[in-house]
């Protein structure tokens, strides 16, 4: 709930702290008196202005997604996620009642919430499609949704973070770090060059470049160093819908690649994620 993390939320217009009012229906208000209503559906928005709105995940894509990952294809990414994130928090030189899971482009809530069962702290899944939002809000008991943009600065206070996980989603280092605890981890996971490697080869899809690894490291090469290193692959049995589905739940939906599916089959899933320790 948005009560079990306002702590670590910040104004997005002025940087002061939040406190959670509950007249005429919940809110957040911060020192200067920017006030922010929390949505009958669980989330809150701290999107300063319009944000990049217009990237956010459709209500299509969402609901794919969650029908997807709700049927478990992705079981293993969210086992390594858990527990990467896991380990981190046990490492970090932060009291759990002192810090939260920050999840940056959680989506539907569906990978924090699995670490959550793993850690007995509060997250944040933040995310900037408001469709997403409402799904992660009631992922976990101890979510606290917030619609927010990724590549501006974050409505989140300074070392907040005991780990920021960062899956299949963009990628801000310099904010990254800022709200990410000294003692603190940060997950990113991504997917290896072969990931979807049938359905790119049928439907044309984009593919992964090959130098991702390197770029990764240059893009994090100032304010983290690698720690470790893991690995999922799997592969599974898809059928027509649920082809569709994973391709209509990524960025390939702006393409309008999923009305182009016409069959199921083996279809390889490969990620990697990277443990990622602040300089």
């Amino acid at each position: 709930m948005i009560s079990d993390v306002v702590d670590w939320l910040s104004c997005p217009h002025c940087a002061t702290a939040l406190i959670v009012e509950g007249s005429p229906g919940m809110r957040l208000v911060c020192e200067e008196g920017h006030v922010f209503d929390v949505a009958r559906h669980g989330y809150v928005s701290l999107l300063a202005g319009g944000g990049a709105a217009g990237t956010a995940d459709t209500a299509e894509m969402v609901a794919e997604r969650a029908a997807f990952l709700g049927a478990g294809h992705y079981d293993g990414i969210a086992e390594l996620v858990a527990g990467v994130a896991a380990v981190a928090v046990d490492g970090a030189s932060v009291a759990p009642d002192e810090s939260c899971v920050l999840d940056l482009g959680a989506g539907t809530g569906y990978y924090l919430a699995r670490v959550l069962d793993a850690v007995d702290q509060p997250g944040i899944a933040l995310d900037i499609s408001k469709h997403a939002a409402r799904l992660a809000a009631r992922a976990h008991p101890r979510i606290g949704a917030v619609v927010a943009d990724a590549w501006a600065g974050l409505p989140v206070r300074g070392r907040a973070a005991s780990v920021v996980l960062n899956v299949f989603a963009p990628r801000n280092p310099r904010e990254m770090r800022r709200v990410l605890h000294p003692g603190g981890r940060a997950v990113v996971v991504v997917p290896e060059p072969d990931h979807l490697r049938e359905l790119i080869e049928e439907y044309g899809l984009m593919a992964v470049d090959d130098r991702k690894p390197e770029r990764l490291r240059e893009q994090f090469a100032d304010r983290f160093t690698v720690e470790s290193e893991h690995t999922c692959r799997a592969t599974l049995a898809l059928s027509a819908t649920e082809v569709a589905q994973v391709v209509g739940m990524g960025p390939n939906a702006w393409h309008e690649r999923a009305g182009e599916v016409r069959s199921g089959g083996a279809v390889t899933v490969a990620v990697r994620a990277y443990v990622l320790s602040p300089i």
